[in-house]
């Protein structure tokens, strides 16, 4: 075994935190960060959930809502960019982490305080900046601490499972629910627990990542964005990725009130509606992953968008209503419309760091303008062929 693993590496035996980590701890570790991020999720996704209830008391117009959702992903951008070099530099990954989970858990229970478009802005400005570097750190700490026979499946975890069981999930069944039978401020106080529950498990389990020594051909280590932009399927990937993380956060930020105000749907079944959503995509995340080690990546990312545009066309053409009576049959029956824009975007392994970076920081940063000009001159009923455009371009 020892042969075989020096063989793998070359003639050095295999160096890196993992070789003394146990399966155990591994295994916590992915765990924790998986639900570490999911309650990232659940905190980011907790105003879009709640619209309906925030939106009249506030009085927020279409362009204010755009701007809330805008803000927090123009925020999480730059943070995205800063936060893992600085935890590159400093060796501090964990406490990084804590002080970023106890940062955004404030911020959500700052936006149950909010008074008017500016607060609850400004809170999300804030939110967005904390949060924006959970991924990035989190990444680091599994590239250094699991086995790397594992860590691809391990960062998939991490990345996917929690955030779409608690954020895409929980968070509008859980919330709506005790918005109605509280107030939407009282479940922006509910949603700040679970990140302070986190940050506290992350400091008494995990240990501190030990900075990894930097190699003395450090090119591939150090590679830049310029770089990285000379393969062509990296920039192919950044176009789609850009439209298809604007298509899923455009929706989003609109489905819910465009369920309850303009289709008729009450909060109630549009919480599990949207909810399952939720389920769709963690089932998805791996599904399509495998698919496309079997199939191609090529053939899942072309089928893919056009797949997506069900969704929406469902949401502007289907009528609730015809689904009264059949209870919860029924409410499935209108979610599988809507199941297919959760299917995500996988750009490719070559150089994937520098990938997720640029697709996630370039479509939070573009997509606001074009998402605030398109409100102000289409009706209301008419945002889901936005997110068409948005997803098939």
């Amino acid at each position: 075994m020892a042969v075989d693993a020096a063989s793998t590496f070359g003639d050095e035996a295999p160096k890196g935190n993992w070789v003394t980590n146990s399966k155990g701890y591994q295994t916590l570790l992915v765990f924790l960060l998986s639900l570490n991020f999911g309650i990232v999720f659940f905190d980011r996704q907790a105003l879009n959930a709640l619209m309906p209830f925030v939106q009249p008391e506030l009085q927020l117009t279409q362009t204010e809502i755009g701007l809330l959702a805008g803000g927090l992903s123009f925020s999480w951008a730059i943070a995205a960019f800063f936060v893992g070099r600085l935890s590159d530099s400093l060796g501090k990954r964990k406490i990084l982490l804590i002080i970023a989970t106890i940062a955004f858990s404030i911020c959500s229970f700052v936006s149950g305080l909010a008074t008017s478009f500016l607060f609850l802005f400004a809170a999300r400005l804030l939110m967005g900046a904390a949060e924006g570097g959970v991924m990035p750190i989190s990444h680091a700490m599994v590239a250094s601490e699991v086995d790397p026979e594992r860590r691809g499946l391990a960062q998939g975890v991490a990345q996917n499972l929690g955030s779409n069981l608690l954020g895409s999930f929980a968070a509008p069944v859980v919330l709506v629910a005790f918005a109605t039978a509280f107030s939407w401020r009282e479940a922006f106080y509910l949603a700040a627990l679970p990140g302070l529950i986190s940050a506290a498990l992350i400091w008494f389990l995990l240990k501190e990542p030990q900075p990894a020594a930097k190699p003395k051909d450090a090119h591939e280590a150090s590679i830049g964005f310029a770089e990285a932009f000379k393969v062509r399927n990296m920039w192919v990937c950044v176009v789609v990725g850009v439209l298809m993380v604007a298509h899923f956060v455009i929706t989003w930020a609109f489905m819910p009130n465009f369920l309850v105000q303009t289709r008729g749907m009450d909060p109630f079944s549009m919480s599990w509606l949207v909810g399952s959503l939720g389920i769709a995509a963690a089932i998805y995340s791996f599904v399509v992953a495998g698919l496309s080690d079997k199939i191609g990546r090529k053939p899942v990312m072309v089928f893919l968008p056009f797949l997506s545009l069900v969704g929406p066309i469902g949401v502007l053409l289907l009528d609730p209503a015809a689904f009264e009576g059949m209870g919860v049959f029924g409410l499935s029956g209108y979610a599988t419309v809507l199941i297919p824009i959760f299917f995500p975007p996988h750009p490719p392994r070559h150089r994937a760091g520098s990938g997720h970076g640029c697709l996630r920081s370039a479509g939070r940063r573009l997509r606001p303008a074009c998402r605030r000009h398109a409100q102000r001159r289409l009706r209301r009923g008419y945002f889901p062929l936005c997110v068409d455009g948005a997803g098939r371009r």
